[in-house]
């Protein structure tokens, strides 16, 4: 039996995999975050992946909070890049494979088209770079490894946009939210699927190393899924839309970042739903 160790496990797509967990008897998973596991710390990591006698190990540890990032880049890279590096090491002396999930945020966000996996990366911010440096840092260390972008997650777990609007909009009477920044929401239940069919596929065909897309299907601006979210939430909320240039944060933001999720679906057979079928699901396990 596989044992998959999950890092990060107690955030949106770690608490997620928990959640999915009991689908999948034919693995035994292993559910850490910091309190039981730092993964910031080498040797603790290459002890409990040799220890536990890990097959898989799925990173859903991150530091995210991107405005943040930008006066704290240190300290950001030690879990981005650092800590990531950490894990390839020791899944590479172990024999382990390594899923790990990136970002959007390694494009510059000026594309017309949706995102490839082999389009040139150009990131605008800390958060950006380290998520860059760490995807860069695991292919060297671990070339086993397969290394999942993914943009505008949100889940029922955790503090994310569509609790937030919820919030919002029953606090308001009118919002103001982004309109020209264009990409696509993904919900963490549907990407914790997809991690799953890419292990079990390594289980029944072998392991697929390298760089894959995953949000949902659609697109959209912040302002349309603010207002899909209010008017499935049934919120009267006034929501207007605001340019980027009216609301300045301390991180720059991509303009555009639609994933092409093409290579992920053609290569382990993925279904991607949409959008705003994932919202409804989402909202009604909140309700």
């Amino acid at each position: 039996m596989s044992k998959i160790l999950v890092t990060g496990a107690n955030g949106q797509l770690g608490s997620e995999l928990q959640e999915l967990s009991a689908k999948y008897p034919q693995f035994t998973f292993l559910f850490t975050d910091v309190d039981a596991l730092d993964i910031c710390d080498k040797e603790a990591v290459s002890d409990f992946i040799a220890a536990n006698g890990i097959n898989y190990l799925i990173n859903c540890a991150a530091y995210t909070a991107v405005d943040k990032a930008e006066d704290e880049p240190e300290f950001c890279a030690k879990i981005n890049r650092d800590a990531v590096r950490n894990l390839g090491e020791a899944a590479a002396a172990h024999g382990a494979k390594v899923l790990h999930v990136s970002t959007d945020y390694v494009f510059d966000g000026q594309n017309y088209r949706p995102y490839v996996e082999s389009d040139p990366v150009c990131p605008q911010s800390v958060y950006g770079e380290t998520k860059l440096a760490g995807e860069q840092e695991l292919m060297a260390a671990c070339p086993d490894s397969a290394v999942v972008r993914t943009a505008w997650l949100y889940s029922s777990y955790g503090n994310n946009f569509v609790k937030t609007m919820m919030r919002l909009g029953k606090e308001r009477d009118t919002l103001g939210v982004i309109f020209d920044q264009v990409g696509t929401p993904t919900y963490a239940a549907d990407l914790a699927e997809a991690l799953m069919k890419m292990v079990v596929f390594a289980e029944e065909k072998g392991f697929v190393p390298g760089v894959f897309h995953y949000s949902n299907e659609g697109v959209c601006s912040w302002y349309d899924f603010a207002r899909k979210i209010h008017k499935l939430v049934g919120i009267q909320c006034k929501v207007s839309p605001l340019e980027t240039a009216d609301y300045p944060t301390k991180a720059k933001r991509p303009h555009y970042s639609v994933l092409n999720k093409k290579k992920i679906k053609t290569t382990f057979g993925i279904t991607v739903p949409y959008w705003e079928e994932s919202l409804t699901d989402c909202i009604a396990k909140l309700f």
